[in-house]
């Protein structure tokens, strides 16, 4: 359900009485400066007010200022960006942590100089599409003389997070910046949020925050920027550091031929997944493939999730050995054997099967997806598929998308399709089919990734 709560209120602009007098100093002229005012408040919520709902505000009022938002229950004060004049724009997710009820109250202040204008307002009992009444906005008067500071040169020191043990909706992101005093900072998260104000908590140290949402997809080869902004100028950094306190090596899953399989003819496809399900991702550049001892990294297709290498090899016994790391250093290495025939010269115990529409480790779109293969005549084929979510931030989504029978032709051919119900970038799609007739069976796995984007 989606939640709308609008706020019409008009700030009290309050004006030095007439009779005063201003105070005329050799060569400075002091002036009353007029508070800012917040005329609206404007809150919508994705969901209600739980763990994981976002809420978006929008505040009408003095343009050229400082806005934020401060509600009960939650620990920090959530800063706004003027996107046109006079309006400001900012979210906020709810996390774990948050004691937000219908009774807790919204605060908005926007300051502007020296000086800084508060309305309070309350959530009304139904949260959907009400107005809630302001107790009024009240100007604070400037503290004294401001001296002007000198602004130090524009620079980013360091840019951290504070690394979680696991990736799940509601969880907090906590990012930190050191930098130059002064300034406006944000932070991009590619794929999942941009422009997240940064607080400056003490000068030159600036925090912000993101709380995950349910489906964000975290992709760790994108990385995570901050940019801080000084006047006319800015500055960007990266951050390096992982998002998961990540300590267990990846492995190394559903190899292709086998272990001790037999490849009838010379062409073999040779390949793997990596799986790092809640870690920071296997990366691409670590990865090392030998095949009986030669090195073929360089004409293999690598990627996070998967490696591939296609050759033509003699008949005889094969060696692989795959060697990669993840993204936060854990190292693990893979070694299997398997042999190359001409023929086969003894009566067969099992049946063909084979898969003629997809190569394994292939990128399917989202909908529905139809896989052809080939057995042998009038077999039935069970197939079982498999949806894994295998990158940081789906939150190890493991189910059963498909799971059913086809007979395969005179010729031996079958076919059968899948739609799964949240097709998510990176999805990783295991699809298990055993084929049988009468005493001869045979088993194959195929591995399709959700495109990305």
């Amino acid at each position: 359900m989606k939640s709308h709560l609008r706020n019409h209120v008009a700030a009290a602009l309050l004006l030095m009485p007439a009779a005063a007098t201003l105070m005329a100093l050799p060569g400075v002229v002091q002036a009353q400066q007029a508070s800012p005012e917040i005329q609206s408040l404007d809150v919508t919520s994705d969901g209600d007010l739980s763990a994981g709902s976002q809420l978006k505000f929008r505040v009408e009022g003095t343009p050229r200022s400082q806005a934020s938002v401060r509600i009960r229950g939650v620990e920090r004060s959530i800063a706004l960006r003027e996107v046109s004049r006079g309006l400001y724009v900012g979210r906020y997710t709810i996390a774990r942590s948050d004691r937000i009820t219908e009774a807790s109250a919204i605060r908005a202040s926007i300051r502007s100089g020296n000086r800084t204008t508060v309305a309070s307002y309350n959530f009304p009992d139904d949260i959907s599409g009400a107005r809630v009444a302001a107790r009024g906005p009240v100007a604070l008067p400037p503290p004294g003389v401001v001296q002007p500071v000198p602004v130090p040169p524009l620079r980013i020191e360091r840019f951290t997070v504070g690394t979680l043990d696991r990736i799940e909706p509601g969880a907090e992101l906590k990012f930190s910046l050191v930098g130059a005093p002064g300034g406006v900072a944000d932070f991009d998260i590619p794929g999942v949020v941009q422009n997240v104000p940064m607080r400056e908590v003490r000068p030159g140290v600036y925090e912000g925050s993101y709380t995950v949402r349910r489906l964000d997809n975290l992709q760790p080869s994108r990385p995570i920027a901050a940019t801080l902004r000084v006047g006319d100028r800015s500055v960007t950094s990266t951050l390096t550091q992982p998002l998961v306190a990540d300590a267990r090596p990846p492995v190394i899953r559903h190899l292709s031929p086998r272990e001790g399989e037999a490849v009838v003819g010379r062409g073999a496809s040779i390949s793997g997944v990596f799986d790092d399900a809640g870690g920071v991702g296997v990366d691409p550049r670590s990865v090392r493939i030998t095949v009986s001892g030669r090195n073929v990294t360089g004409q293999s297709e690598i990627t996070p999730q998967h490696f591939t290498y296609r050759a033509d090899l003699p008949p005889g016994r094969h060696t692989v050995d795959v060697t990669a790391s993840d993204l936060a250093g854990n190292a693990v290495r893979r070694s299997w054997n398997f042999d190359v025939v001409a023929q086969v010269s003894i009566a067969p115990t099992t049946i063909p099967l084979q898969v003629t529409s997809h190569p394994n480790n292939a990128q399917v779109a989202s909908g529905a997806t139809v896989v052809q293969g080939r057995t042998a005549p009038g077999a039935l084929v069970d197939i079982k598929v498999n949806a894994i979510a295998s990158v940081v931030g789906l939150f190890g989504v493991n189910q059963e998308v498909s799971s059913q029978r086809v007979q395969a032709d005179g010729n031996g051919n079958f076919s059968f399709s899948f739609t799964p119900q949240l097709p998510l970038p990176g999805t990783r799609y295991e699809v298990t089919m055993v084929s049988q007739r009468g005493d001869l069976r045979a088993e194959s796995t195929l591995i399709l990734f959700q495109r990305q984007g």
